[in-house]
């Protein structure tokens, strides 16, 4: 797998005509192999912008390029094979098991050829292997705590070999531990990765950029130790932040008060 450059260019994204803009133009680029941190309170564009990012639906203005092409000019499939994206709502088991669950990721590739065949096997045994799932390669999705889902649900889009993952909250919902495990495979995937967070330490901790949004419109864009000030922190999430550097490591750290 290799990493792309992912741009988006003045994107916006309007319901219909009756309805007011829920995106308004936004516009960035993220450099192959680097990872975006999509940040904001509730109903501030996160997902939206990343139905856009990954084909799901369409910008009313603007263009997503992968590697300076627009992804609507490409057929879905060669999309496929480029982008994947990990969303909130886990797939309904039907019965599956992890390696079933996995190979669906092959299906952009699938050509119904013996050699693709065995490419495919091969390429869910070393995700499968990549993750530490082979242990649970035959259980059923059913019987799986929420963090091996989850580890199952990313297994199942590195499988699509993309160059762009798209990740919608990865650690909604997971105890500390899978929350620290996801982080961590994020940081080693050598993709380029777009996260919607809602925890900003977590967004300063993995992220090499991130981008603030805030009732649809871009607050602002660059690296998390010089964007994520204080003010621009207080004032998108409504509450009064504090940025502390943690001894001895010197992490930066958010702590939050209410507005007096």
């Amino acid at each position: 797998m290799s990493a792309a450059e992912l741009e988006v260019q003045g994107a916006a994204w309007t319901p219909d005509k009756a309805t007011p803009r829920v995106l308004h133009p936004t516009s960035f680029k993220v450099g192959a192999g680097r990872v975006l941190g999509i940040v904001g309170p509730n109903g501030a564009g996160k997902s939206t912008l990343l139905r856009l990012l990954y084909r799901f639906q369409r910008p009313s203005v603007g263009q997503i390029l992968i590697n300076g092409q627009d992804i609507w000019a490409l057929p879905a499939r060669a999309v496929a094979r480029r982008i994947a994206a990990v969303l909130q709502e886990q797939a309904s088991p039907f019965g599956l098991s992890v390696r079933e669950i996995t190979a669906l990721g092959r299906t952009p590739h699938r050509a119904g050829l013996a050699m693709s065949a065995r490419r495919d096997a091969a390429v869910v045994q070393q995700v499968l292997d990549r993750l530490s799932l082979q242990n649970l390669a035959d259980r059923p999705f059913a019987t799986l705590s929420g963090g091996e889902r989850q580890r199952v649900m990313i297994a199942r889009a590195l499988a699509q070999e993309p160059q762009v993952l798209i990740l919608d909250e990865p650690t909604n919902h997971l105890d500390v531990r899978h929350q620290l495990e996801v982080v961590s495979l994020i940081r080693t995937l050598g993709l380029t990765v777009v996260v919607s967070l809602h925890d900003l330490n977590m967004a300063v901790g993995v992220c090499d950029d991130v981008l603030v949004l805030d009732g649809g419109r871009p607050q602002g864009f660059g690296p998390p130790a010089t964007l994520l000030s204080d003010a621009l922190v207080s004032k998108t999430f409504r509450v009064q932040a504090r940025r502390e550097h943690l001894a001895p490591s010197g992490a930066a750290h958010f702590s939050f008060t209410l507005p007096q």
